[in-house]
């Protein structure tokens, strides 16, 4: 309670000086775009007014901030030019009133799944109308009915344009485009937004000048909405088109503010709730449409804007809306004397702005470039709703033709046929797949590399009895990627990829429960029972009843930055794993109250007969600092200085122990400690009578890896030199590296299937043998 009674001052400051900057702005872009549209100019004054006050307070995105509609530009011209005044306001009540069923139905979430490559070529397209027909009021004409016209009258306007309109607008174009460069540089200019700099010096010069200016008709009564007269169809393609902008404009608008409050230091305003957002805008349009006003949505410009002045309630959102109402009641003169070409060069800006270079080059990355021209291109020639159709008609296709354009090559490599699948693998290239499959020799060593992300089940079937029918008959398959890395046979290669991107548990924390630790510890159980579970229940009931048999010892660092089974790849009953402070292994005649790790090694040595044994350090060990930093003598009383004290090998050989990484220099003390500790520790295996003997027998390989945190990066040792190497995603490894043993190898492969080389440094299998996880004792 005393942090909010002490924010709350600084929020009511924050959110009046935000409101202020954000009125400035929407008072000159709201006359522009009513300029634009050819409605009245007080109508998007009276948007503004509305969508500040109805949306702000009932909205679901508190620092959104509501207005005139950019993106309904040309879409209300069309309506305007086609029914009248009137009529487009009765449509504009009709989008609302779609809006908040929308809204009632909790569908904003499914409208966002539009493909982006559609919304941006669709605001691209507006943008370029936009910017066409206000480049004629910029130059001293009037807009044509449609873009093409506005192209093609352009020559005559530019050969025959008003003698002083054009520098006014020049002017205000320069203005918007150097102002930040100006604020950044005088303390002063902060506090004055772009647009209202540009509008008012464009005013100052335009002072005594002939020219073309805002005209306000007297304030009287509201007009009336009236119902259009027409088709019944094209007033519901009307209604439709003004519902999927204005919502999609605004839901955009809402995501992309959120991310930007998420940029800056907190206080935060809470998440936007989209489908509440839905539900507001519907009312303002609704509002905005008695009372005369333009459609609405929320803009990202303003939003924007809002979130930089540094509001933080929705406070600062109603505030704007309140100021533009006073402004129109209070400073008609003032607002009579701005130029039209001043409006029309900042609504013609904002346009080109809708034009994002960095957009198209999202979607070309994502091969969706075709979709966004298409969209682009029927806007600006057809209309919205036409480029919509447009735009998805070549997403379906795209789609269509990337499932069914497979190609598939033969090609034979020393000691093996390589079967190449470029593509979706579909029930459609079965054929061309079994053609491929049988011109194969019955005893070849065959890889097939699937280079797609989309297999479906006629064509996994067929794959399968191929591999069987093939192996049957002595030969050998062996699946790959793209990259050519196997991901199914040899054993020593896995297909699985366990582990999903993460960030802050924020998958497993359940909405109901607070970000506590044990609030986020049940939400891990609960997604694993509600996802894992079902997938693992079969394996881990046969090792419940075979018992473990894992083929690999892991001693590692109770760090909680070190998962073992994302490390390793592994899966239950892969791995015995053993973790302590420091990945310490006391050599034998230590202290009997450290037993605790011997008895784990000895259990997985001489019981279990792993075949390897792992020690794997990493980097920022808490325990290597605690080592650098202070001495831990034999009299020591704490359970971890004790603890620590079978680290003071390690330390002692800090300095004449030769240990490097390949193609990097080392980072500082603590990186080398570890990496010499990582030696030592194996130095302390090797002195167990256990460890000793089946080393000997040639049964059991001892090796050393060190995990790069940051990096998340491993390095395997060549013991023999001291050099740790980083692992590759596609890296062959040498003999001494590799982490497989050769037994594991050999026995796991048939006669008939010779076994291959491995592909690539695996633990092979994964995860925490049943069994393991020893702490290291206290």
């Amino acid at each position: 309670m005393r942090l909010r009674t002490l924010h709350r001052p600084t929020s009511h400051r924050s959110d009046l000086s935000a409101s202020i900057t954000v009125f400035l702005i929407a008072v000159p872009l709201s006359l522009g775009l009513a300029l634009a549209t050819g409605a009245p100019p007080q109508s998007g004054l009276v948007a503004a007014a509305v969508g500040g006050i109805v949306a702000g307070l009932l909205g679901g995105a508190p620092l959104q901030v509501s207005g005139a509609a950019t993106g309904l530009v040309v879409v209300t011209a069309g309506l305007i030019q086609h029914y009248g005044w009137p009529a487009t306001c009765a449509i504009t009540v009709l989008a609302g009133l779609a809006q908040l069923l929308l809204g009632v139905l909790r569908v904003a979430r499914a409208a966002l799944a539009v493909s982006p490559a559609i919304v941006h070529g669709v605001l691209a397209g507006i943008g370029t109308v936009i910017a066409v027909g206000q480049l004629h009021v910029v130059l001293g004409g009037s807009p044509q009915s449609s873009a093409v016209a506005n192209i093609a009258a352009l020559p005559d306007q530019l050969t025959d344009s008003h003698p002083t309109a054009p520098v006014v607008g020049a002017l205000t174009v320069a203005v918007l485009l150097g102002w930040p460069r100006l604020r950044g540089r005088a303390r002063v200019l902060r506090a004055v937004p772009a647009p209202l700099a540009a509008v008012a010096l464009a005013t100052a010069v335009a002072t005594g000048l002939s020219m073309p200016r805002v005209e306000l008709p007297r304030w009287d009564a509201p007009v009336l909405p009236a119902l259009p007269e027409g088709p019944v169809l094209g007033v519901i393609a009307a209604v439709v088109t003004v519902t999927f902008v204005a919502s999609m404009e605004s839901l955009l608008s809402a995501v992309a503010v959120d991310a930007l409050q998420g940029r800056r230091p907190g206080p935060h305003a809470p998440p936007a709730r989209l489908d509440r957002e839905l539900l507001g805008q519907g009312a303002s349009n609704m509002v905005s449409g008695m009372l005369g006003g333009m459609p609405i949505a929320g803009g990202a410009m303003r939003g924007s804007a809002n979130v930089e002045a540094g509001a933080r309630t929705r406070r600062a959102t109603v505030l704007h809306g309140v100021w533009v109402l006073l402004c129109a009641g209070a400073a008609a003169s003032a607002l009579e004397a701005i130029p039209l070409a001043a409006l029309a060069a900042l609504v013609m800006l904002v346009g080109v702005r809708m034009v994002s270079f960095a957009h198209i080059r999202h979607v070309q990355r994502h091969r969706e470039l075709p979709v966004y021209a298409a969209t682009l291109a029927s806007v600006v020639v057809f209309g919205v709703l036409q480029g919509v159709v447009a735009g998805g008609a070549v997403a379906v296709f795209l789609a269509m033709r990337g499932l069914t354009r497979t190609r598939v090559a033969v090609s034979e490599e020393a000691g093996c046929h390589r079967v190449r699948v470029s593509g979706q693998l579909t029930f459609l290239a079965v054929p061309r797949l079994t053609r491929a499959f049988a011109q194969l020799p019955q005893d070849a060593d065959v890889v097939v590399e699937l280079d797609g992300s989309f297999m479906d089940h006629a064509a996994y079937e067929a794959l399968r009895a191929w591999c069987e029918r093939h192996r049957s008959l002595g030969g050998r398959a062996v699946l790959g990627d793209g990259a050519g890395r196997a991901v199914s046979e040899p054993v020593g290669a896995h297909a699985c990829r366990p582990w999903t991107p993460w960030r802050n548990h924020h998958c497993t924390r359940p909405a109901a429960v607070p970000a506590t630790s044990g609030g986020q510890l049940l939400g891990g159980v609960s997604a694993f029972q509600r996802n894992t579970a079902p997938l693992v229940r079969e394996e881990l009931a046969r090792l419940a009843r075979e018992g473990q048999s894992p083929g690999q010892l892991f001693l590692t660092c109770a760090d909680s930055r070190l998962v073992t089974s994302m490390i390793t790849s592994s899966g239950p009953g892969d791995l015995f794993t053993v973790r302590n402070v420091g990945n310490l292994m006391p050599p034998p005649g230590s202290d009997g109250s450290c037993d605790s790790v011997a008895a784990a090694v000895e259990y997985a040595v001489e019981v279990l007969q792993v075949s390897s044994i792992t020690v794997c350090g990493h980097s920022g060990c808490g325990a290597m600092q605690a080592l650098l930093g202070c001495d831990h003598e034999p009299g020591a009383q704490t359970p971890l200085a004790r603890w620590l004290r079978h680290g003071r090998p390690s330390l002692a050989r800090l300095r004449s122990e030769e240990v490097a990484v390949a193609d990097r220099p080392i980072t500082d003390d603590l990186e080398r400690l570890a990496l010499v500790n990582v030696m030592a520790q194996l130095d302390h295996l090797t002195a167990h009578p256990c460890v000793a003997r089946r080393v000997r027998d040639g049964t059991l390989q001892l090796h050393g890896m060190y995990f790069h945190v940051a990096e998340a990066q491993a390095y395997i040792v060549e013991r023999g030199t001291g050099v740790f190497s980083a692992v590759g995603p596609d890296a062959a490894p040498t003999a001494s590296a590799t982490l497989t043993t050769a037994t594991t190898a050999t026995t796991a492969t048939s006669p008939a299937a010779p076994a291959p080389a491995p592909v690539g440094p695996v633990l092979t299998g994964s995860g925490t043998g049943t069994g393991g996880g020893q702490e290291g004792c206290e």
